[in-house]
């Protein structure tokens, strides 16, 4: 149990129920084990119009006064933002335990969270994501990055021969 890895999210004062409504929907698929947010905007209209498979049903989805505060016991929190010195996701290695800081989808996440923040990285684009999409794209990448992780392709999974499932 101890070589566990998950992932969390954290919204930093999410726009709208539709937006906290899609992320819940991308934790679902990706296997997410909790998501956290912060600020007053969601609480006022929370619906999950667009939580189609009631994902805050199985994934906690907690309500927060600071993300800083939650941050999990050997989790690294990264901070996902267009931000000069982000390091590209394509070219990042997952920590097998993440605490992936979101911001807001017309704003962005204050400096002050992003020096907490082990790892700063960003989606190469043309312009910006909504969030919805953005969470999508991080989460697809750390599963498609599988056993690439900082620990290294042993760390808690075995092996899976390709060979083997012919």
């Amino acid at each position: 149990m101890a070589n566990k890895r998950y992932a969390c999210i954290g919204l930093y004062n999410p726009k709208s129920p539709e937006n906290v409504g899609s992320v819940m929907r991308a934790a679902g698929c990706y296997g997410v084990a909790s998501v956290f947010y912060t600020g007053k905007r969601y609480e006022r209209a929370r619906d999950f119009v667009t939580d189609t498979k009631k994902i805050h049903q199985d994934i906690p989805l907690i309500g927060i006064d600071d993300l800083k505060n939650i941050l999990p016991l050997g989790c690294i929190p990264v901070a996902v933002e267009l931000v000069d010195g982000a390091r590209s996701l394509p070219e990042y290695t997952h920590p097998d335990r993440a605490l992936y800081i979101f911001g807001p989808e017309d704003g962005s996440l204050d400096k002050e969270i992003r020096d907490w923040c082990e790892d700063v990285v960003y989606i190469p684009t043309q312009g910006c994501m909504n969030l919805a999409a953005t969470v999508n794209v991080v989460l697809y990448d750390r599963m498609a990055k599988g056993n690439n992780t900082r620990s290294g392709p042993q760390f808690g999974r075995e092996q899976v021969d390709p060979s083997a499932e012919r």
